[in-house]
């Protein structure tokens, strides 16, 4: 893809001011932050790393260029980047040839960051632009260009306590968003990349494993922040499927799990690891979600019990599940199978087939659990 300016009617870019003498630090050629860097601009700006936005900003030249590497960028390619900070991680991705569009909560940072670009890596300011706006927030009109675009790349230092909302709510809104590589918790970068059975799987791994595939390809020590956190961190990798439908789904608008006769066509009952990859309809995250989040909602009790109020007793038989299972042992095509189970059983029941009362099931809103512990903020998905 051509690295043409992102930013013409886009919106609006904050302005940069004049290079000051720390310039001088930066050649034509480019040059990337390091800690006494980051203390300096930090200390003329006035500003101080916060708790409200999570901020530890990276100040290790090697551990940015390590994130660009991992994630792949190339020149022209499109580059989403959340929670820039004081821009160390967005002068390496100018420094690859990409074109990114930062979004940054904190306006203080937001304001700063133009000048950084201009002082550090003045090629690159044609193909940078950043929005201050909370990442949860946004809508594809917010970044038309990336909007527009084939496809981009989310890479990140994403703040720890958002950060599982954050990527959740850009895969659901951005169809085009094609992998990511983002910086988080170790815990949180376990939980993303999680299989079923084990004890760190939750609704993280579930929902994520929706779009497609995650995994933990690093792990980055405490001493490369400052401030330095009090947890470790870790890279997780992801790959979006390449066969969904934009909402969430396959393409193909079949039902290849449960058949018209209502017997599961994928797995013996008693297998709970041979069904294999199945295709999803439009509409059907919100449904499968509700069944993820009442699953692990209750993580301890079997599925017959902790989804009473949401599953009839025909559906296990129809998806080929033992309702004695718990949630944390189904992978995400169980769940889809099993949801488009209760939706056959309501289907009989509208047409008479069978007796509505044993095939009745009241579907609730239900609150989006983390079931991480460590993140509070919600994203609604």
């Amino acid at each position: 893809m051509a690295s043409t300016p992102p930013h013409a009617g886009q919106h609006a870019t904050l302005p940069v001011d004049e290079p000051s003498g720390a310039a001088n630090a930066a050649d034509a050629s480019g040059h990337l932050l390091g800690a006494a860097d980051i203390r300096r601009i930090a200390a003329e700006a006035g500003i101080s790393p916060t708790k409200k936005y999570g901020q530890n900003f990276v100040i290790d030249p090697g551990t940015v260029r390590r994130i660009v590497r991992e994630a792949g960028v190339q020149p022209g390619d499109h580059v989403l980047e959340i929670g820039p900070g004081l821009g160390s991680l967005t002068l390496a991705l100018l420094e690859a040839g990409a074109v990114v569009d930062a979004v940054e909560i904190d306006p203080e940072l937001a304001a700063r960051l133009p000048r950084t670009v201009a002082q550090f890596m003045p090629r690159a300011q044609s193909s940078f632009a950043v929005l201050q706006r909370d990442a949860l927030t946004l809508q594809p009109s917010d970044l038309p260009t990336l909007a527009s675009c084939e496809r981009f790349t989310l890479v990140a230092n994403l703040p720890y306590n958002v950060a599982t909302p954050i990527v959740l709510t850009l895969l659901e809104r951005f169809d085009n968003l094609d992998r990511f590589l983002v910086m988080v918790q170790k815990e949180v970068a376990d939980r993303l990349a999680a299989t079923p059975g084990g004890k760190v799987y939750g609704t993280p791994s579930v929902k994520l494993a929706w779009y497609g595939t995650a995994e933990r390809v690093g792990l980055v020590g405490r001493n490369v922040f400052w401030p330095a956190p009090n947890v470790d961190s870790a890279l997780v990798a992801f790959s979006r499927s390449t066969d969904r439908h934009p909402d969430g789904g396959a393409a193909d608008n079949i039902d290849s799990a449960v058949s018209a006769d209502g017997i599961n066509n994928t797995a013996d009952s008693n297998d709970h690891t041979a069904h294999t990859e199945e295709p999803h309809v439009p509409g059907e995250r919100e449904r499968v979600f509700r069944l993820i989040d009442a699953a692990f909602g209750q993580r301890r009790k079997t599925l017959h019990a902790a989804l009473r109020r949401l599953v009839p007793d025909e559906a296990y038989a129809r998806a080929g599940i033992d309702p004695t299972r718990r949630g944390e042992t189904l992978t995400i095509e169980e769940f889809a199978t099993l949801s488009r189970a209760v939706e056959s059983c309501e289907a009989s029941a509208s047409d008479g087939t069978v007796n509505p009362d044993i095939v009745h099931a009241t579907v609730h809103a239900t609150t989006v659990h983390s079931d991480t512990g460590l993140e509070q903020r919600g994203s609604g998905i």
